[in-house]
């Protein structure tokens, strides 16, 4: 989502935790009536700062700390967003994450030359509409590679 000189920040959107929007709300004392965010689960971003939550949004809007990633997908760290959520007001779509993974200047350059990583578009379908088990084959699949015909075993030629 972020890659500069400094290093480079990314989130991690399959992994849901046993947390719900609706008990994050509670916990972070905003009251909301809508029944629909108990099901919206939260989700594991990264081990780094696993107390930050990140908010993955469409549209971008104008909240107070956003960074876009694309002209349909930001990314906000400030609660205003949160509280717009719970009074029906936030963006149409969003996934909320806990905590971000992160690479030190050169770090992530240096995993995609060893093709540690697949870069691929972000597609709203996959972060917003896609179930969390099903994002990385998807994801993938953008890219034309069916990952059910890879293997983990190496053969010798």
């Amino acid at each position: 989502s972020e890659h500069n000189a400094n290093g480079a920040l990314g989130l991690i959107i399959n992994r849901p935790l046993n947390l719900t929007l609706e008990q994050l709300l509670e916990h972070l004392q905003i009251t909301t009536e809508r029944t629909d965010l108990a099901i919206q689960p939260i989700y594991y971003g990264g081990p780094v700062q696993p107390e930050q939550g990140f908010v993955i949004h469409s549209p971008i809007g104008k909240w107070g700390a956003t960074l876009r990633v694309t002209d349909q997908i930001g990314i906000t760290t400030s609660r205003d967003i949160l509280q717009a959520t719970a009074r029906g007001e936030g963006p149409q779509s969003l996934l909320v994450t806990l905590g971000y993974a992160g690479w030190g200047p050169g770090q992530l350059e240096q995993e995609m030359v060893e093709n540690a990583w697949l870069s691929g578009p972000a597609d709203l379908d996959i972060l917003f509409h896609t179930p969390s088990d099903q994002r990385w084959l998807a994801a993938a699949a953008l890219l034309g590679i069916n990952l059910n015909l890879l293997s983990t075993d190496a053969g010798h030629a």
